[in-house]
């Protein structure tokens, strides 16, 4: 069994408050979930309107797998016009 971890620092440009913070995270992560079948959460900056840092984890049995899922999720975040990705940490380890 492997699991892989992703640190996603992210700088929200279109965001003005924390509703709009909300509103922009909450749409992706459940994309996110949906799409990939990830465990995600904001796990930093919880009162920062213009920042978030979201963690995110997958289960797999093969290396290639985990690290297909992972950069789905950084290039789903990517994509979105209002968020900037700064910084994507991986790690895949055997348990």
């Amino acid at each position: 069994m492997l699991i892989g971890s992703l640190e996603l620092s992210l700088r929200l440009d279109g965001c003005f408050s924390l509703k709009d913070k909300r509103r922009i995270i909450r749409s992706l992560t459940e994309k996110a979930r949906n799409s990939f079948r990830v465990a995600i959460a904001e796990v930093d900056d919880h009162d920062l309107w213009n920042v978030a840092t979201l963690g995110v984890a997958c289960v797999s049995t093969d290396v290639g797998h985990a690290e297909s899922i992972l950069q789905g999720v950084v290039d789903l975040f990517d994509a979105c016009a209002d968020v900037a990705v700064e910084a994507a940490v991986k790690e895949i380890g055997a348990r």
